[in-house]
């Protein structure tokens, strides 16, 4: 009885960061609960976020890419990034590889695979910060305000989350400094 139990405990030790991880959907993708599904329309996505006083963001992702789960299994799930994301973010999904209509700023209706490349996606994940307005025409890669391409640790994305929040972008500070800054003050 004594080696089930063991057993049972370290089934459910292993299982466990599993567990935390986000849902799949049908598209092989990690479906947060923090994760808007709507209709891809830039411009009606950003006056939404906008309208809820959210700053929008936009992350790809493909189907089997480990550095995606790496994200929703090790860095999203973080209390304070989670937090930060659910009460200041308005994230829409988009699948490197996908086939759901996207429209643009100006109005460019693409599949997700043809503005990815549009955009000029090409790793996974890939997150793109909105401005507050709407861009007069042009697209969403010009219209970013930071893209980050790769998965990084907790420290970095939670630097990323609030630099974007504090318009850091806007500022004389350049992101690696703000990061270096941060990850000391935290520290102390």
């Amino acid at each position: 009885m004594k080696l089930t139990s063991l057993l049972a405990a370290g089934f459910l030790a292993v299982a466990t960061p599993v567990l935390a991880a986000a849902p799949m959907g049908d598209d092989g993708l990690h479906k947060p609960e923090w994760l808007r599904d709507t209709f891809k329309d830039m411009s009606e996505d950003l006056a939404e976020a906008t309208a809820e006083g959210k700053r929008m963001l936009v992350i790809w992702e493909q189907r089997g890419c480990i550095y995606c789960s790496k994200m929703h299994e090790e860095v999203f799930p973080d209390p304070r990034i989670k937090a930060l994301i659910e009460e200041n973010y308005f994230v829409v999904q988009m699948n490197l590889f996908g086939d759901v209509e996207v429209t643009d700023f100006d109005g460019t209706a693409l599949s997700e695979k043809e503005m990815a490349q549009r955009w000029g996606v090409f790793f996974t994940p890939t997150l793109m910060f909105m401005p507050e307005e709407a861009p007069e025409g042009g697209t969403a890669a010009e219209a970013a305000v930071a893209t980050m391409p790769g998965a990084f640790g907790k420290g970095t994305t939670r630097s990323l989350l609030q630099w974007v929040l504090e318009k850091g972008y806007e500022g004389d500070e350049h992101f690696q400094k703000y990061v270096a800054r941060t990850l000391a003050e935290d520290q102390n």
